[in-house]
């Protein structure tokens, strides 16, 4: 394993038998892909924060609540899409980067699982839908930091 001076190995899980390039390779194309998702999702709910949340039976009536939107679901999304992409590049902080946002995604998922608990019955889509989508890009974040 050759590696620039300075650096250390960048990964959390360091298997002998899967060369260091794939692993990176792996790291990075999940961090691009998951990037994309928040791209789109921030992006979207900058311009049309009424229809972003459509899904969901939640009307925006006030200014405010766009507002909100537009700072949680938009800028917060454009900022995970930044941050992933910054990780694709640098590979001394890609590790933590990749845990903070798969910790974050995990508990994303873990209010929609709490959610199903203490509430009524919710449809498949969206609340179950984006529960996997946010548990399994957890996952693969965490599994391959």
């Amino acid at each position: 394993m050759i590696l620039p001076a300075g650096r250390a190995r960048t990964s959390c899980v360091q298997l002998d038998i899967v060369p260091e390039w794939l692993e990176i390779a792996v790291a990075v194309t999940v961090s691009a892909i998951i990037a994309v998702f928040f791209l789109g999702m921030g992006g979207y709910a900058l311009v049309a924060p009424d229809a972003i949340l459509r899904p969901f039976a939640i009307k925006l009536t006030k200014a405010q609540s766009r507002s909100e939107v537009r700072a949680v679901y938009g800028g917060f999304g454009l900022a995970m899409a930044a941050i992933l992409a910054f990780a694709a590049v640098d590979p001394g902080l890609r590790v933590g980067i990749m845990i903070t946002v798969g910790v974050a995604l995990a508990g994303m998922a873990f209010g929609r699982l709490l959610s199903a608990v203490v509430d009524k019955r919710t449809p498949f889509y969206p609340n179950w839908f984006y529960f996997l989508v946010e548990a399994v890009a957890a996952a693969a974040l965490i599994a391959t930091a």
